[in-house]
């Protein structure tokens, strides 16, 4: 016969499976610093595609007056301050993303070691009632 303590610790364990368990999965794979590190490339992938494209935007929209003006402008000036903005937007970017994967990593390994001590609990209590049946 069922306990009501071992169903409400299976209820419990059920539902961590179905919500926290699967965005844990990825987590729990994974050693922290190889987690945070894919997240962080992936973040400077994404940030320098979209940096290419606001500043391919960005010449498009003022191509005329680029036109007029390249001859006359410092290349390696305009060369020098699109990088530039292209580094802070990527390290802003990555900085953040390593935060945020960081807490996540924790709070993922945080629950898993709940859900394991609860496995934990319901094997004990699994035995506690096959002895009491044997007695």
């Amino acid at each position: 016969m069922l306990s009501e303590e071992r169903v409400k610790l299976m209820t419990r364990m059920a539902s961590f499976q179905e919500n926290e368990g699967k965005e844990y999965d990825s987590a729990s794979k994974h050693f922290r610093g190889d987690y945070v590190g894919v997240q962080v490339l992936k973040a400077v992938i994404c940030a320098t595609i979209a940096y290419m494209i606001v500043f391919g935007v960005y010449i498009y929209y003022d191509f005329e007056n680029l036109l007029t003006e390249v001859f006359k402008m410092d290349l390696w000036a305009f060369a020098s301050k699109a990088l530039k903005y292209y580094a802070v937007t990527v390290i802003t970017y990555s900085v953040i993303v390593y935060i945020v994967f960081t807490i996540k990593y924790t709070k993922a390994r945080q629950g898993l070691k709940k859900y394991f001590n609860n496995l934990k609990l319901l094997g004990s209590l699994l035995v506690k009632e096959s002895e009491n049946k044997q007695e």
